[in-house]
């Protein structure tokens, strides 16, 4: 069955893209995509482990007369970010990415792509078979699980690598190299949650925020793009201070600590002859938001439905529990905190309210700090802590990882910078990340690595707007490959 990515170039690189993205990987789903590379490495007889952890490692010998070249390691990670809108039946479990063709656009349709990271790995897998480069002996690290914790690199044993100078594939901006990249920490809070008596004559309505373009919360943090979370926090606010009388039954949005919550609900009670003010003070809301966010979120909705059976019997939190959750959620931190005063443009400090669920007992909030300074990493994370105590939140901190500091004397750099040159005929541009880059830990698990990270163009990654541009993909092969030619 013909692929519509058939006809692009390079394509012994598109061709291990189009096999990736038909493989369900899920972050902690990572089974048949490692099971592919394996087979991989088995059928062009390389030599291959998988780890405790389940990352992967191929190694693959130097071309002819470059033996003794040191070795480099490729480092990709194999997981993607499931992101789908809420009106698109897909399973990540077991359907493959639908992807088309639009010019010079990649895109999936409803889903999140994958580019993010399927690129950097279809990358190290063509070169490792593309008998037109020259590069000395290399390995393959294709980490796991590095969206939702970067936990394979965390638990990797650096001593299964012997190089120690490494070509990151998991940036996306095409012309540009990265040299470092931020520190973050997921902080998961516990809201305990009394509820109160059904009142006679009240009904439930679901009030939606939807259309937003969400994105990475690490790379679109500055372009202040809508919360959907916050938004809905927001209506609920205004539709209490106008005076309506409603009670809260829930709050929820997102979906993934590292996105900006695109949709967000929340279930509220009113008297049945408050429905039609309520529908009216909503509209009215919408405009609000869309004078104030529609440059940069131009498809934002906020609607009014009935709940639905199942929300009928639905008892409202107590006044004190509302008060308390809805309060906590205005007053979280969420965007960027602070901008570097070393590197321009660089976000240096961010804090993403990223999720929020609602039980029959708790609320469950998550959100993810970042920053490239210890200390205000630090500092963020006292911040929010202090919200959520304030709300009588537990919250506690989990999957931290460190930041890369930026090495502007490295050879690697160097080379990669030298290379980019000659082929392109400008100079690259020198940047840091306000990401997590699996770079920080795989630092400190391997001393000495000298590292940097390329890649092709990537836009809206962990969002359904995810999208490559394609022409960028052959630039991101050619440097890919006269890189290792000139380490070789």
């Amino acid at each position: 069955m013909a692929s519509p990515l058939d006809d692009l170039e390079p394509r012994i690189l598109w061709q291990q893209f189009d096999a990736i993205r038909q493989i369900p990987r899920a972050s902690k789903n990572e089974e048949q995509i490692a099971a592919y590379v394996l087979d991989f490495a088995a059928k062009h007889g390389l030599e291959a482990v998988r780890d405790g952890v389940g990352n992967v490692i191929v190694r693959v010998p130097a071309t002819k007369g470059h033996e003794q070249a040191p070795a480099t390691v490729l480092q990709g990670h194999l997981d993607m970010v499931a992101e789908k809108n809420s009106d698109v039946a897909f399973d990540f479990d077991q359907d493959p990415i639908a992807v088309r063709v639009e010019g010079d656009l990649l895109l999936a349709t409803g889903t999140t792509l994958g580019a993010d990271n399927g690129m950097g790995v279809a990358g190290g897998l063509a070169v490792a078979i593309d008998e037109g480069a020259v590069h000395g002996p290399l390995e393959l690290l294709f980490t796991v699980d590095e969206e939702t914790g970067l936990t394979g690199a965390a638990g990797l044993d650096g001593k299964l690598l012997k190089g120690r100078r490494m070509l990151n594939l998991d940036t996306e901006e095409d012309g540009a190299l990265y040299v470092g990249c931020a520190g973050g920490c997921t902080t998961n809070t516990t809201i305990p949650l009394v509820r109160g008596d059904l009142r006679p004559g009240t009904t439930p309505l679901r009030i939606k925020v939807l259309g937003l373009r969400g994105g990475h919360s690490g790379c679109d943090i500055h372009e202040s793009r809508g919360n959907a979370i916050k938004l809905a926090t927001r209506v609920v606010r205004h539709l209490w201070h106008a005076g309506l009388p409603l009670e809260l039954v829930s709050l929820t949005g997102g979906s993934k600590h590292n996105a900006i919550p695109r949709e967000a609900d929340a279930v509220v009670r009113v008297a049945k002859g408050d429905i039609a003010r309520a529908e009216a003070m909503v509209k009215d809301v919408e405009a609000s938001f869309k004078g104030e966010f529609g440059g940069i979120d131009p498809e934002l909705k906020v609607v009014v439905e009935a709940a639905g059976p199942a929300a009928e019997k639905a008892r409202p939190m107590s006044l004190d529990t509302a008060s308390r959750v809805h309060r906590a959620l205005a007053a979280c931190p969420h965007g960027v905190l602070g901008m570097s005063r070393d590197v321009p443009g660089l976000v240096e400090t961010s804090n993403n309210l990223a999720v929020v669920t609602t039980e029959e007992d708790k609320v469950v909030v998550v959100t993810s700090s970042r920053s490239s300074v210890a200390e205000a990493l630090h500092s963020t994370l006292d911040q929010v802590r202090a919200v959520f105590r304030l709300a009588g939140g537990e919250p506690k901190n989990a999957d931290a990882y460190p930041g890369w500091k930026p090495d502007m004397a490295s050879p690697v750099l160097a080379t990669t910078k030298k290379v980019f040159t000659q082929l392109f005929g400008k100079e690259p541009a020198i940047k840091a990340i306000h990401a997590g880059l699996e770079c920080g830990i795989l630092g400190e698990k391997i001393p000495g690595i000298d590292m940097v990270s390329f890649g092709p163009q990537i836009e809206n990654p962990h969002s359904p707007g995810e999208l490559c541009r394609i022409s960028t993909v052959a630039r991101f092969y050619s440097l890919l490959k006269g890189v290792l030619k000139e380490l070789a």
